[in-house]
């Protein structure tokens, strides 16, 4: 069944809830925009995380090695590198942390740039997202599921998990998992009332239309997975 990432928490309460709804991994930006966090903010945000819920670390251009040390700092369990990391990079984190690396891939439109397989052979997930002029993530920007499908399985190998981001909402996240099959869907912006701040309705709302997936899939008529 694919797993919920609920990223962009900027408050105690919404990550709290997002264990509560059974996310998979809560997220933390430490890369610049509107929901950037310093080091003491996260370690707020992320105490009342238990145990199961893997807590991810969002950064954008900042030196590996400094990377390695925050992660430990901090107890995160996924680092998320965004900026289009290059496969030397993420061997450079290896070398100082021993946790999970998860490489996101940004796209225009339907077109996955040529170096997007060096990436899949060298990170534990790619995380697919829009890329939009002078903005990281957390746009609202929708990707072309369908027309991406064949190029994601040409590229897709077993070992390296498939997360997907890029203007997710309850809406449109079961279309989007019928389309590309992602191991983990990562909503921001589309469960927000304002930027950082996450509407718990919506939140519940993903959730489920994520669940619903799984039950359909099943045959289950009762709401068992």
């Amino acid at each position: 069944m694919t797993e919920v990432k609920f990223c962009g928490l900027t408050r105690p309460e919404d990550a709290e809830l997002a264990a509560s709804l059974g996310a998979r991994y809560v997220g933390v930006i430490f890369a610049e925009g509107p929901r950037l966090l310093t080091d003491d903010q996260a370690r707020v945000v992320l105490e009342r995380v238990p145990m199961g819920v893997s807590r991810v670390g969002v950064f954008g251009d900042a030196k590996p090695e400094q990377i390695a040390m925050r992660a430990d700092k901090l107890g995160l369990d996924v680092v998320q590198l965004h900026g289009d990391p290059k496969p030397r990079t993420i061997t450079r984190v290896r070398k100082h942390w021993q946790g999970r690396i998860w490489a996101v891939q940004r796209v225009n439109g339907a077109e996955i740039p040529p170096a997007a397989s060096d990436l899949f052979d060298a990170a534990d997930a790619i995380v697919l997202d829009s890329r939009v002029a002078d903005k990281l993530g957390g746009t609202g920007v929708v990707l072309p599921w369908d027309e991406l499908r064949d190029h994601i399985a040409s590229i897709r190998t077993s070992r390296t998990r498939l997360v997907l981001a890029g203007g997710l909402n309850p809406e449109n996240v079961r279309r989007a998992i019928a389309s590309l099959a992602p191991d983990v869907v990562d909503v921001s912006s589309g469960v927000e009332s304002s930027a950082g701040v996450k509407d718990h309705e919506k939140m519940r709302a993903f959730r489920d239309a994520v669940m619903g997936v799984g039950v359909a899939g099943s045959g289950a008529s009762d709401g068992t997975p």
